[in-house]
């Protein structure tokens, strides 16, 4: 059993860092050549808006990636717990993982896409910028998050 119990701990590991990864990659390299269309095309062909209409589908799509690692994460660490292998860092790291995560994909990603139904006028409200910073805040916490229990993990494993 310990065996299989490794090679799940691998895949788990794979897991953390290839949904970090591929957050790190939307918010650094996709968000600002998708807003920045303009110097890759040479003229504005789209507006703000309808960049940012591309954008929210990179994230929607990214949100699948998250909602399946929140899954694995309840999963290995409610094992972990139950099996008394648990540690205040990890504990702590888990929860804000599963909270920040489910924030993202459960309550900015649909207002998000709520305001934007609403029109171009509704992304330029208050409202709109104050619930996209709040977005980008709550998913840099769940990035840092996903980094201390993949290191976390990675320690434990390496014993």
């Amino acid at each position: 059993m310990k065996k299989y119990f490794r090679i799940t701990t691998m895949v788990y590991l794979i897991l953390l860092g290839a949904t970090l990864g591929a957050g790190l990659f939307a918010g650094i390299v996709v968000a600002p050549v998708t807003f920045h269309t303009e110097q890759w095309l040479g003229s504005e062909i789209l507006s703000h808006y309808q960049e940012g209409l591309i954008m929210t589908e990179n994230f929607v799509k990214l949100s699948y990636l998250v909602d399946f690692t929140l899954i694995c994460v309840a999963l290995y660490e409610g094992y972990k717990y139950k099996k008394f292998e648990r540690d205040t860092i990890t504990q702590i790291a888990t929860f804000f993982v599963l909270a920040t995560g489910l924030m993202f994909s459960h309550y900015y990603l649909p207002d998000i896409l709520n305001m934007q139904l609403a029109g171009e006028k509704m992304t330029q409200s208050a409202a709109f910028i104050n619930t996209h910073k709040g977005s980008e805040i709550n998913f840099k916490i769940f990035s840092l998050a996903l980094l201390v229990l993949m290191i976390q993990n990675m320690r434990k494993a390496c014993k």
